[in-house]
């Protein structure tokens, strides 16, 4: 069974390029907006992870979501180091949610308090995300405005207490208990999404046998009641006679 991480990445990947290919982080990843659009991108995701971690209190302990709730993860407090260094010791009295933020926040509460599968979904997209493309982000905000290696203004980006970031947003660190959401969400009955095709790729089911592999012994190389393989009359695995209209004529 794959690990979750990896089935909600194959399952959200069409929205996952969306957003990355967004004309906002295009814009800030391209180096075509200064370090004020990344400090207001900041602002805003202090109201997204504190509505998040104030709930991962509550959740600890449910079944669905617990499993997900690591502290390592928790970015509050590095945000606010920061939106210190980016706007000043007095910076509370200046950040102002965006109206799509405050809705954002509204719907991690909600999902907090009446779905956990749905919050994790939420957890899955902030958290996973800032382990993987976010070091993209961190990489590129040192460069093009001179913060220090994973130092103050990019913190938030730096887990410090995961040794192995890839393993975890790769999906080959599982949460204790994952498994509890298969095959369906407790409580609500909804399935979690099949893969998506990713082009370029063969889907293959489970036991099928790959083109480029010869079929097991076990398995009929033939069709039934078509006679016995060229290889069995001629006694040559896989080989049989060639038809007499392609043989070389002696003397020719």
């Amino acid at each position: 069974m794959d690990a979750f991480s990896t089935v909600i990445r194959v399952a959200s990947h069409e929205q996952h390029t969306e957003a990355e290919t967004s004309t906002f982080m295009s814009d800030l990843l391209g180096g075509r907006l200064g370090v004020d659009a990344y400090t207001r991108y900041t602002e805003q995701l202090w109201f997204v992870y504190r509505a998040l971690e104030e709930a991962a209190e509550s959740l600890k302990d449910d079944p669905v979501a617990g499993p997900f709730i690591r502290p390592e993860l928790m970015r509050v407090a590095e945000i606010e180091r920061d939106l210190a260094h980016l706007l000043g010791p007095q910076w509370r009295r200046n950040v102002v949610a965006l109206p799509s933020t405050e809705a954002y926040a509204a719907r991690v509460a909600q999902c907090a308090a009446e779905w956990p599968g749905g919050y994790v979904a939420h957890h899955y997209t902030r958290y996973l995300g800032d382990l993987s493309g976010g070091q993209i982000i961190r990489d590129k905000a040192e460069r093009t405005w001179g913060f220090e290696r994973k130092g103050d203004g990019v913190r938030f980006y730096v887990f410090a207490d995961i040794s192995n970031p890839a393993a975890v947003s790769g999906g080959r660190e599982r949460p204790q208990g994952h498994g509890a959401l298969w095959p369906q969400e407790h409580g609500r009955g909804r399935p979690l999404p099949p893969p998506v095709r990713r082009p370029g790729r063969r889907v293959r089911r489970p036991g099928a046998v790959p083109p480029w592999r010869p079929a097991p012994s076990s398995a009929p190389a033939y069709l039934p009641g078509a006679g016995p393989t060229p290889g069995a009359r001629a006694g040559r695995s896989g080989r049989g006679r060639r038809p007499r209209s392609c043989r070389r004529r002696r003397g020719r």
